[in-house]
């Protein structure tokens, strides 16, 4: 594993903020659903993980920096305090037992390297100085602090994810398509009466623990995709419906879209533009089990080019039957 500040791109003196920030930038270059045809994506973003798990954690960070622990998490052995080995001067039996007071001594046979490795190694297997160390040199093993104490289980980081769901997903399978820390994508139910923005939790699917601590949880914000048609408001939609003017004056049935498939919708005769119709049960599932409606709001739409027929008859018109359209506040 390389180096977590390398991976993410930042330097060691990096704030939190700008941690977090290139790690999601990475995160989102390299997830599997941008990848699919990059065989090599899914193991960048695994690695891009694993190294906001180390540094985008504060107290991981301090142990990595101070170099308590590797790029993985795991512990690393601090050999601090054997130098010279001063303080076991009188550990062991009369005799060569204080040779160890200088790596460069006779008494032990050897140079620091082979002291070292026998104080690691309980003193045993190599040459037969050891076997004369007398009982104090076997108990040093027990007690000079060669074993480290084992890290304790630590539950993982919760993974910040985003479903983008469309209109017809929501109301037709009610699921929604997510690709987890570990590579898996799954489907995801979907609340009733899910609203954008909406956050669902997976529990132990977010970052992995460290020393078989518990994963983090998975939670999930859902995003809705822009639609061609609807906007959304609450569970309501709304579309903007144009008609053309001679269907405004004279009334018609209009072929109207619907997530559910299109309907015939009754333009009543003398019909203005802006006019909202209501077609209930048409938007999206509600908490409570019902729809919100589809809110229809019409658009008059004039011919694209000009018309002398249609000019001469709008003068006439205007001339036969006058009308007004504002009101005093206008004047």
């Amino acid at each position: 594993m390389r180096d977590p500040y390398s991976v993410l791109g930042v330097a060691k003196s990096a704030s939190e903020g700008d941690i977090k920030k290139a790690f999601r930038q990475l995160a989102k270059k390299y997830h599997p659903d941008q990848n699919k045809d990059d065989p090599g994506a899914q193991q960048r973003f695994s690695e891009v993980n694993q190294a906001y798990e180390i540094i985008g954690d504060k107290d991981k960070r301090a142990q990595f920096d101070r170099g308590e622990i590797d790029a993985e998490g795991k512990q690393k052995f601090q050999s601090r305090g054997f130098d010279g080995f001063s303080g076991f001067e009188d550990f062991g039996a009369a005799g060569g037992s204080r040779g160890f007071r200088s790596s460069g001594g006779a008494a032990g046979g050897g140079g620091f390297d082979d002291i070292l490795n026998d104080i690691l190694g309980g003193f045993g297997g190599r040459g037969g100085a050891r076997g004369s160390a007398g009982p104090g040199a076997s108990g040093f093993a027990g007690a000079g602090g060669a074993k480290s104490r084992r890290p304790s289980p630590s539950k993982g980081a919760n993974a910040d994810l985003i479903a983008a769901v469309s209109l017809e997903d929501i109301l037709n399978s009610g699921k929604a398509q997510v690709t987890l820390p570990s590579g898996k994508t799954v489907n995801v139910t979907l609340p009733k009466g899910v609203v954008e923005g909406e956050k669902i939790r997976l529990k132990g699917q977010g970052h992995p623990g460290e020393q078989g601590g518990d994963a983090g949880d998975a939670l999930i914000e859902v995003r809705f995709k822009t639609h061609k048609l609807f906007d959304v408001k609450g569970s309501d939609l709304h579309l903007d419906l144009p008609i053309t003017l001679y269907d405004a004056i004279l009334g018609a049935k209009i072929r109207t879209p619907t997530l559910t498939g299109a309907v015939n919708l009754t333009i009543p005769e003398n019909t203005s533009s802006g006019k909202t119709m209501r077609l209930k049960g048409k938007g999206l599932p509600t908490k409570n089990g019902g729809h919100g409606d589809l809110l229809v709001k019409i658009q008059i739409m004039l011919p694209p080019h000009g018309d002398d027929e249609l000019d001469t008859l709008m003068k006439a018109w205007r001339e036969i039957t006058p009308y007004r359209v504002r009101g005093p506040e206008f004047d």
